[in-house]
Formats: C-alpha cells, sequence, structure tokens
C-alpha cells in the first residue's frame, strides 16, 4: 500500500469522527491503517491496540485529546509521515513543534471537512 492514512485514536463505535473518518477515507479508496485502545474492524480496516511498525504513511490524522498524544510524539515521527492532521479537540502547539523541527507537516484541520471539499 502507498500513501497510507493511519488514523490514530480510531473507534469501532460508528458515532464517532474517527469511525466515520475511516469510512469516508475508504469511500474515496484512500489506504487506511488505524491504531485505537480495542481491536477490531471498521469495513476493511483492522484496527490495532498497540502501537507497531507502519510503512508508507503519508498522512497521520489525530483523534487523540493532546494529553493522550504525548505517548504517540516519538511512534508519529518514526513513522516519518509527510503530514499530521489535528482535528477539532486535537490542537497541540508543543507536538506542532515538534513535528515542524522533524520537517513534518501540519494542518489543524478536520479531515471529514477537507474530504468532503476534495481538498484532503
Amino acid at each position: 500500500m502507498k500513501n497510507v492514512t493511519l488514523v490514530l485514536g480510531a473507534s469501532l463505535n460508528p458515532n464517532r469522527y474517527s469511525n466515520i473518518a475511516i469510512k469516508r477515507l475508504r469511500d474515496k479508496n484512500i489506504a487506511v491503517a488505524a491504531v485505537g485502545l480495542r481491536k477490531g474492524n471498521v469495513l476493511d480496516v483492522t484496527i490495532l491496540d498497540k502501537k507497531q511498525p507502519l510503512e508508507n504513511i503519508d498522512t497521520v490524522t489525530l483523534y487523540l485529546n493532546p494529553k493522550r498524544q504525548e505517548a504517540y510524539y516519538n511512534y508519529i515521527i518514526d513513522l516519518k509521515p509527510r503530514r499530521v492532521i489535528f482535528n477539532p479537540g486535537t490542537e497541540n502547539m508543543e507536538f506542532v513543534k515538534l513535528l515542524k523541527e522533524n520537517n513534518i507537516e501540519t494542518e489543524i484541520a478536520c479531515t471529514l471537512v477537507l474530504l468532503s471539499t476534495n481538498q484532503y
């Protein structure tokens, strides 16, 4: 898979934005990897419950509050994504600064809006 989007904070709950994002990304034929608290599947995407090495991650879209993000700083940087999207409620200027220092683009935006307006 090329140009994979990692949904970090993925949920099995169909009412959660991370779950909806997985479905919308797949609707647009975008390859998706997902990490959340519980293992399971959303469509053809397996949600992993642990940090695992992943390849070809182009975008990380965050659905974790800033405090929970701290445990993933090094993991995300080590994945070497092109960009990290901070969805509403995930804004974290400390992490933005760290990502920029590692030449990773950041975007404070809503993945669902980007997808619906063809700006993803």
